[in-house]
């Protein structure tokens, strides 16, 4: 097969991660966004905190409910569901006049970004050219974190427009009407196709996949493969994912979900502006530039993800991901002894407060820069009392550029690995009956966790500090890091179809050295080989660890 495949495949590619880069857009637009409706409608924490993670729950019940559906209707009729509530969302936010109808349009968007989050890797995987699937996967995520740059210079640009905000809320709308227009020439999944008996079809859009220069018997090849593991697997209900060869899959993807949102990742894209705020950044624009750096550092590192997946592998780059993000977490914590200090924001009196980071995260007070005091908001004895922090000192100073470089750090980290391999390895590992329902359980799982990471955030900074809270996720991620090297195994190369044969056996991963897809033969009796046969089949076993 040619390296390069047919330009179709990049369009139905391009239309299909429109889905992310709404996803990222949707989720990223808030950081702008709030830090501007906060003060214009006196909201409280909690409040700020529901409205983030209003999208949170909307996409957990959407992600949970859309593979049952994806397998129902197919993968295109999803798409197309997800894009009219994109935009009628965005209506609902834009045009919100209170905290109630705000809310409710995130909620709403949240449904089409869970919808979204579980249908567009599996779709793009199932129509991906094997040798080119994660780079291709992983093209979705490059859309989520160019969605997300997009956010940020949005709502930077209209920081100072009169309800510049809704503007922003709006401009979602418009990336969701393309992709409707792009729908009439997305086709379905050929593995869909298959499950319906409409065999033609699927060797139809096979044949434009991989290109018309391909020998015949490669078209063949994939569609025996899809029909075999169709035979042999007879999984198509929940209830089946209790069974071990699926129930040990499922565990990774959801394990590998959580780890994503339990890394505090999105609390940084969430409350960047607020965060850098606290760090010491003086104004809600500055803030908001340094945003935008952090948004390209995100996209940036995922271009780099793209160009090495297929040759690197993503069991390599998953645990360097988890290694740097510790460090970055690490030095994060650090950072924000020097700005905010190692104190709980549960005091009695604001007064009590010495340094005007740990000032500004206490809803109740504003900083007095001419007296260099902490006082009540309402206070009538300072006339320059304000909620940004000037970094005076050369120790705030330091710790303000400290804490942006390791949050750039932690970023780029995240996006190399731990930012997009979650959702390729849950494209890859689930058998065909069972692929959407396994999907929708995982991204819910990593919708259900951002949510919880997403309403506690502000409150634990507030009662464990900001430095407990970013030291609190790098535990976590030692946690993960372990998990990766026992518990995943590397799947570049290799069909759907035999991905999941890495799960038959007990081999634990870290013991292969070496994973290679298997020689093509006639033999349809397969359904008859042993677990050891398989394993064999797929696993060439060396006396190195593999990494």
């Amino acid at each position: 097969m040619a390296a390069r495949p047919p330009s179709f495949v990049f369009f139905v590619v391009f239309c299909i991660t429109i889905g992310g880069l709404l996803f990222g857009y949707d989720t990223g637009v808030i950081s702008g966004a709030l830090v501007v409706i906060k003060d214009e409608w006196e909201l409280s924490s909690t409040q700020q905190e529901f409205i983030v993670a209003g999208t949170t729950l909307g996409a957990i019940v959407g992600g949970l409910f859309s593979g049952y559906f994806a397998d129902r209707w197919g993968r295109r009729i999803i798409t197309l569901i997800s894009s009219l509530v994109f935009i009628f969302g965005a209506l609902l936010m834009t045009f919100s006049t209170g905290y109630s109808v705000l809310v409710g349009g995130r909620v709403v968007v949240g449904l089409g970004v869970g919808a979204a989050s579980m249908v567009v890797p599996i779709y793009i995987g199932e129509l991906a050219p094997k040798e080119l699937r994660g780079r291709l996967v992983t093209l979705n995520v490059l859309a989520i974190t160019g969605g997300q740059l997009i956010a940020y210079l949005v709502t930077w640009a209209l920081t100072d427009v009169h309800n510049g905000w809704k503007w922003a809320f709006a401009i979602s709308a418009f990336p969701a009407a393309i992709q409707l227009c792009c729908l009439p020439w997305l086709p379905e999944s050929p593995r869909v196709l298959l499950q319906r008996g409409q065999d033609e079809k699927a060797r139809s859009i096979l044949w434009r996949i991989y290109g018309t220069k391909v020998a015949e018997s490669i078209v063949d090849d994939e569609l025996e493969s899809i029909h075999r593991s169709m035979r042999t697997e007879n999984a198509t209900s929940y209830r089946d994912l209790l069974r071990k060869t699926n129930l040990k899959p499922l565990i990774v993807a959801c394990v590998l979900q959580l780890m994503q949102q339990f890394s505090g990742f999105n609390t940084a894209i969430y409350y960047s502006s607020t965060i850098l705020k606290m760090a010491g950044f003086s104004t809600t624009k500055s803030a908001t530039q340094f945003s935008i750096a952090i948004a390209a550092t995100n996209m940036v590192m995922t271009l780099v993800a793209i160009s090495i997946i297929d040759r690197f592998g993503r069991r390599k780059l998953m645990l360097v991901s988890f290694a740097g993000m510790i460090i970055g977490l690490i030095v994060l914590g650090v950072a924000f002894i020097f700005v905010v200090g190692l104190v709980k924001i549960t005091k009695e009196s604001c007064e009590e407060y010495v340094k005007c980071g740990a000032c500004a995260l206490d809803t109740r007070c504003n900083w007095s820069p001419g007296s260099s005091i902490c006082a009540f908001k309402k206070s009538s004895l300072y006339n320059d009392l304000t909620d940004i922090c000037e970094s005076r000192t050369g120790q705030e100073k330091s710790g303000t550029w400290l804490a942006l470089a390791s949050l750039i750090f932690y970023v780029a980290m995240y996006a190399v690995g731990l930012g997009n391999l979650p959702w390729l390895i849950q494209s890859e590992i689930f058998g065909q009956g069972i692929r959407s329902k396994a999907g929708s359980i995982a991204t819910a799982t990593n919708w259900a966790s951002n949510f919880i990471v997403s309403v506690t955030f502000l409150t634990m900074t507030l009662h464990i500090t900001a430095s407990g809270t970013f030291w609190l996720y790098a535990g976590i991620m030692l946690l993960g890091l372990l998990f990766v090297f026992f518990m995943v195994p590397e799947t570049k190369g290799l069909k759907l179809e035999d991905v999941q044969k890495l799960f038959v056996g007990n081999d634990l991963p870290y013991r292969t050295q070496t994973v290679v897809a298997p020689k093509n033969n006639n033999d349809n009796d397969n359904s008859r080989s042993t677990s050891s046969e398989v394993a064999n089949g797929l696993l060439r076993e060396s006396g190195e660890s593999h990494l």
